[in-house]
């Protein structure tokens, strides 16, 4: 069976482009650089009225770990029934508790809260302590699917985890395989975990379209040089891996 494609973009052109290069869903985040946030009300307006396909926004209302307070649980909370009220198709979402375990409780309000829409939890998962746990936690909560690179940096390098995650799920969870999947590593992942759907941000740094920068000032948290650049999903490396991964 062809596996589901899903890329990973950033902004509504990052959308448009995985879109034009064959993605089958596209997960829409803002601020790719701190692993995906949650994107702007207008941005997912933007997406309803040009995707062409189904799109699933994040909903992580800040970078750095998935403990969050109660006020950052309430706005999650507001996201995901805005996004319902819209009539987004699904949502990407993850919470944790202090001792790296899937919070069931908060998970099954936030699934809950998104009623119909398909609800995946990102790699939340891969920050788990323990495997099997974590999956019959997101079971329990009402979750569909679960996108890990296996708990670790690359697909490849969690191959034996992302198998054993296909496993333990035994079809009660998509199980969605991801982590630096390229043209000549994607095929490799798919073929030996089973994974019915696969996931990757096929990502190209350009230049900025400025043509005058001020040499006294900088926005802050980033290297100067980083605020005239620009992160986009390049559609050819889109394309060439899903290419691969259906070859």
């Amino acid at each position: 069976m062809l596996p589901l494609i899903e890329v990973c973009v950033e902004g509504i052109d990052g959308l448009i482009a995985a879109e034009g290069a064959g993605a089958d869903r596209v997960e829409l985040c803002a601020s790719l650089i701190e692993g995906g946030l949650t994107p702007s009300i207008g941005t997912v307006k933007a997406a309803l009225r040009l995707a062409k396909g189904p799109f699933y926004p994040i909903v992580r209302p800040r970078g750095g770990d998935f403990l969050y307070s109660e006020a950052e649980f309430l706005s999650m909370q507001a996201d995901i029934a805005t996004f319902r009220d819209l009539g987004v198709k699904g949502v990407v979402f993850g919470v944790l508790t202090s001792d790296a375990r899937v919070d069931e409780a908060r998970m099954r309000i936030l699934v809950d809260t998104a009623g119909d829409m398909d609800v995946t939890c990102h790699r939340a998962f891969d920050m788990t302590r323990d495997i099997a746990e974590a999956i019959e936690a997101l079971v329990r909560a009402g979750v569909k699917r679960v996108l890990t690179s296996g708990q670790r940096d690359t697909g490849i390098e969690g191959i034996a985890n992302l198998k054993r995650t296909v496993d333990l799920a035994a079809g009660r969870l998509k199980v969605m395989a991801c982590g630096e999947l390229l043209p000549d590593t994607i095929g490799r992942v798919h073929e030996a975990t089973g994974a019915p759907e696969l996931h990757f941000a096929a990502l190209r740094t350009i230049p900025s379209g400025m043509t005058w920068a001020n040499p006294e000032v900088g926005m802050g948290g980033t290297a100067r040089s980083r605020e005239y650049e620009l992160t986009v999903t390049d559609p050819g490396l889109v394309a060439a891996t899903i290419a691969a991964a259906r070859a």
